[in-house]
């Protein structure tokens, strides 16, 4: 994890050519934090024929051509807190308690920091149910054993990088479980900030979203891949998730309709400060301390 690639064989970044000022800033924030991006080239939605698939399976297809066996994959303007790399230790037990519950299991010696038994780590979302939540497990009794295994968690508490309560945005009570984050199974993730695939996950997925059937726009049809595929009978999807997460969406100091390239917004109005929600230390707003040596801000205090 302390390695240019945090732990994965890649870290892609997809954006835009063009958005030179999204990149530069990515590459960057990137440099400053420990880790080393590639970047996949974005298409605009109008370009694209109707009968081509959405853009996303073509990521899939370069981690499977390629024989990638792990992959990071974030838009490109991601934040994450500057103790990203910290995080992702204590994210990596988490997932490694959750694939290995038992201590006579363990992964095999040169696995993943993040173990082998996974296929979707979401690691950036704009928000997440717990499974047990679902409205398809509502009527289960309390110990059927699928809901038993898809209610465990691994907690870390107290978390000095979630924000206080008040600033920490999310589904869940994060008054009644202040400065907590959790490692969980997938309950159906809203949107596709960061996330990474196994080699047997982007199989999965490509299949499941191309050879098989599509179905809606690529982040919803990853979501439900995971909140639907749990099953053996389907794919076995086995998707974990790190609530609040890690990635946010920031929104950058300038022109606020630069913040998007698919909808337009906010034509003409200015933002005097860059933000991010549920990052405390943001990597973005301390690119200034981090080049002059200086303390960390935090966003919140």
């Amino acid at each position: 994890i302390e390695n240019s690639t945090l732990g994965f064989e890649k870290v892609f970044a997809v954006g835009l050519p063009e958005r030179s000022d999204k990149r530069d800033a990515l590459a960057l924030t990137s440099s400053l934090t420990g880790f080393k991006i590639d970047w996949i080239d974005g298409v605009r939605g109008q370009t694209i024929s109707d009968k081509a698939l959405p853009f996303g399976v073509d990521r899939l297809k370069l981690i499977v051509a390629e024989g990638i066996s792990t992959a990071l994959i974030i838009e490109d303007d991601m934040d994450w807190d500057v103790r990203l790399k910290s995080q992702l230790k204590l994210i990596a037990l988490g997932a490694l308690d959750l694939q290995y519950p038992s201590t006579k299991m363990s992964p095999p010696p040169g696995s993943s920091p993040y173990g082998n038994d996974w296929d979707i780590l979401w690691l950036g979302h704009c928000g997440e149910v717990f499974p047990e939540l679902l409205k398809e497990n509502a009527m289960e009794p309390p110990t059927d054993p699928d809901l038993v295994s898809v209610s465990r968690k691994y907690i870390i508490y107290p978390d000095s990088t979630v924000p206080p309560p008040e600033h920490t945005r999310g589904f869940q009570n994060f008054s009644a479980h202040p400065y907590t984050r959790w490692v969980h199974t997938s309950g159906g993730p809203i949107c596709s900030f960061a996330y990474a695939l196994s080699q047997q996950g982007a199989r999965k997925v490509l299949f499941d979203l191309s050879v098989d059937h599509l179905a809606g726009p690529f982040d919803n049809a990853l979501a439900g891949l995971c909140r639907w595929g749990r099953e053996k009978e389907r794919l076995g999807m086995r998707c974990l998730s790190v609530t609040p997460p890690l990635f946010m969406h920031h929104r950058a100091k300038g022109a606020v309709n630069g913040d998007s390239d698919i909808q337009s917004i906010g034509a003409g109005e200015l933002r005097e400060v860059g933000t991010t929600e549920n990052i405390v230390w943001s990597a973005r707003r301390n690119i200034r301390n981090s080049l002059t040596g200086g303390t960390m801000e935090s966003q919140f205090s």
